[in-house]
């Protein structure tokens, strides 16, 4: 028994002897083998490899100035000095909103102090911009986004993005003030001389004292076009700075407006003047025929009143008495005329200004409606360039033509209406 226990003692203590011989050759087996460190000199420090640092990107720091067109705007830039080792600084643009202002380059550049200087101007390259900035007005400032950068690149960063816009001015506050002020007591006057004047009613004397003439439909187109023209004019030019903005189009139309308040006003002072002289000529010849009346009733009764019964007498007062019809009867005649020229004209008494210019002695009018529909739509087509495109309209030749035709449509019916 003894013997038995022996024998697996020794069996157990081969197997650890084993396995302690075993395992470390496997473990040197897949342990990959280091290659020795080659010596280095005596005295000699391993430098430590670093990265080089990348330069940061240029960016907008600060704003000094106002964003204002013909205004002068400084910005300074950080990393700017860097950026133009490599780059051609002068071809930096302004970025208004994301929109670059081609052709705006730098007046003034100090590029070891990150500083650059712009004069804010509308050049052909950028005016289609500047109108899309400055277009659509609803008050005199705007906040945008502000940078800088390379035409036909991108913008730098900036502080001045949309969690920090800065204010563009649109409309100088002083200038619009003043300029409000000047279009507003320019329409005052004109509604106050249009209401109360003859300055676009029928030519003439007050019907009635208190009461005003027609209006008359020529004139207020006139004056329509003049107001609209006026205010447009002086807007565009208080935003852009622009001062040939009216266009061979207006002109044209202008003409056709002043040529038919000019033909309306030779139709009528030919009617005038023909009614005028024909009343004056009756009147004339009446006021003759009264006199020669009362001179041959005179002569009449002196004949009557002769004791004598000549024949001579009698012949004398027979072709008295005949002359006195005559002249009776003609003096019947120039009355019956006069009163028909009166009963010509119509009543000269206004009765509203769309009454007046929509109707004739025969009542409203279709030749006056058109053209009246037709100058509403060109006046709203026009204010909506203006205020869009801060520019007059070109109008087509087409547009301008069917005006002219509405205007002498309107001029040819006028020589059958009646005064």
């Amino acid at each position: 028994m003894q013997t038995l226990k022996a024998s697996r003692l020794a069996q157990l203590l081969v197997l650890v002897g084993l396995l302690f011989i075993t395992v470390p050759c496997v473990v040197a087996q897949d342990t990959p083998a280091q290659p020795d460190p080659s010596p280095t000199p005596a005295g000699a420090t391993q430098p430590s490899p670093s990265p080089s640092p990348s330069p940061s990107p240029p960016r907008v720091i600060r704003m000094l100035g106002d964003v204002e067109l013909d205004d002068v705007l400084e910005l300074h830039i950080q990393g700017l000095e860097k950026w133009a080792e490599t780059h051609d600084v002068n071809k930096l643009v302004p970025y208004i909103d994301g929109r670059a202002i081609r052709g705006n380059y730098p007046e003034e550049l100090h590029v070891d102090r990150g500083r650059i200087i712009y004069h804010l101007e509308i050049t052909p390259e950028n005016r289609k911009t500047w109108i899309d900035l400055l277009g659509e007005p609803n008050s005199m400032k705007k906040p945008v986004t502000l940078s800088v950068g390379l035409e036909d690149g991108s913008a730098f960063d900036s502080v001045h993005e949309r969690d920090n816009m800065v204010t563009m001015t649109v409309i100088s506050p002083v200038y619009g003030i003043v300029s409000l002020l000047i279009i507003g007591a320019t329409f005052v006057l004109l509604v106050w001389l249009a209401r109360s004047t003859n300055i676009i009613r029928e030519r003439g004397p007050a019907p009635a004292p208190g009461k005003r003439r027609p209006y008359n439909l020529g004139r207020a187109q006139m004056a329509f076009w003049f107001f609209l023209i006026y205010s447009s004019y002086l807007t565009i030019w208080l935003i852009t700075g622009a001062l040939d903005t009216i266009t061979a189009s207006l002109l044209a139309l202008m003409g056709i407006s002043a040529g038919t308040a000019l033909g309306e006003a030779m139709i009528d002072d030919g009617k005038d003047t023909a009614q005028t002289n024909q009343a004056q000529s009756l009147t004339a010849e009446k006021n003759a025929l009264e006199q020669s009346i009362t001179q041959t009733q005179a002569q009449l009764d002196a004949a009557n009143q002769q004791a004598s019964t000549q024949l001579t007498d009698q012949s004398n007062r027979d072709a008295l008495n005949r002359q006195l019809t005559d002249s009776r009867t003609r003096l019947g005649q120039i009355d019956q005329q006069l009163r028909a020229l009166s009963a010509q004209q119509p009543a000269t008494e206004s009765s509203g200004f769309i009454r007046d210019i929509l109707t004739d002695s025969t009542g409203y009018s279709f030749h006056r409606f058109q053209i009246f529909a037709w100058t509403i739509i060109l006046g709203i087509i026009f204010i909506s360039s203006v205020y869009n495109s801060l520019s007059m309209p070109d109008f087509s030749t087409t547009l301008l033509g069917l005006m002219g035709l509405s205007a002498g449509t309107y001029i040819g019916f006028k020589f059958p209406e009646q005064k």
